[in-house]
């Protein structure tokens, strides 16, 4: 069960569920602008959802609708070194640091950051950046928990966590530097409620990089290779801390392209992951 914000082609602002080629309207986002997070957020959005669709008189063939960002207040934030590939590659990024990043893989405390607030983040199809005083960026692809104030996951979509790998690996204080620009976060295309995720080696998560019109990078893993739960991610992040609009959090990337990689304008990055569909970003 997929659900996500929509413009229609007759220009309405509407929240759909995805089903059959089709976007069924479920609510009227200029009358209910906090629709979304209101069915996510309830105490069964499966149900609430169902009732939604029984009432629907609106239908958009998928072809005709634009994508928008799945979020409404919601923070973003963002895990690291979650998978072996991330802790190595971040490694050779910073000799100095190696053995931090080593300790944060094996450590009980993940390293969680502030990766952007709501009104920074691209849907499907906008644009990400790669900072001008980069000369080293890579997309990020992973799994993004959708978290209710309450720390439930309540759904999951996909996210770009773009990183500029030179900043960070110069000095590890310049991370916010690194991951926290305009730019550098896009998610979508919609959300998938958190019983629909296919598990384990099913949940797979699998990143192109076209240039030019031709494929230069490919890479994929999955929810298999995480080296942390996800229910322990959202638990930290609690910590101390509230979110009363729910929060949005990044899981870790373990697709990491090689060392002599990086990100030029005009690339098309297209992240896909099994269950909740394809986010396509170009760069500039």
């Amino acid at each position: 069960m997929r659900i996500g914000k929509f413009k229609g082609n007759d220009g309405s602002l509407f929240v759909g569920l995805i089903q059959n080629n089709e976007v069924l309207a479920l609510g009227d986002l200029t009358k209910q602008p906090g629709l979304f997070s209101q069915i996510l957020h309830g105490v069964n959005p499966e149900k609430e959802i169902e009732r939604l669709v029984a009432s629907s008189t609106k239908r958009f063939p998928l072809g005709s609708v634009t994508y928008l960002v799945p979020i409404d207040q919601q923070e973003v934030w963002a895990s690291g070194v979650t998978y072996l590939r991330s802790r190595e590659a971040r490694e050779r990024e910073s000799e100095g640091a190696a053995k931090f990043y080593d300790l944060v893989y094996k450590a009980q405390r993940p390293e969680l950051f502030f990766k952007s607030p709501p009104a920074k983040v691209a849907a499907f199809g906008q644009k990400v950046r790669i900072r001008k005083d980069s000369k080293w960026s890579v997309p990020e692809p992973e799994l993004t928990l959708v978290v209710s104030p309450a720390g439930k996951i309540v759904g999951f979509t996909i996210g770009n966590d773009m990183s500029a790998r030179d900043i960070e690996g110069e000095n590890p204080l310049y991370l916010p530097q690194a991951k926290m620009y305009s730019g550098a976060c896009s998610l979508g295309p919609v959300v998938t409620l958190a019983r629909f995720l296919p598990q384990g080696e099913a949940c797979s998560i699998n990143l192109q990089i076209h240039r030019s019109g031709a494929q230069v990078f490919e890479g994929r893993t999955s929810l298999a290779s995480m080296a942390r739960k996800l229910e322990d991610l959202v638990s930290w992040l609690f910590k101390e801390n509230d979110f009363p609009d729910g929060a949005f959090l990044l899981t870790g990337t373990g697709v990491v392209p090689p060392d002599q990689f990086t990100l030029q304008s005009g690339d098309v990055i297209k992240i896909e992951i099994n269950g909740i569909g394809l986010l396509e970003n170009t760069v500039e």
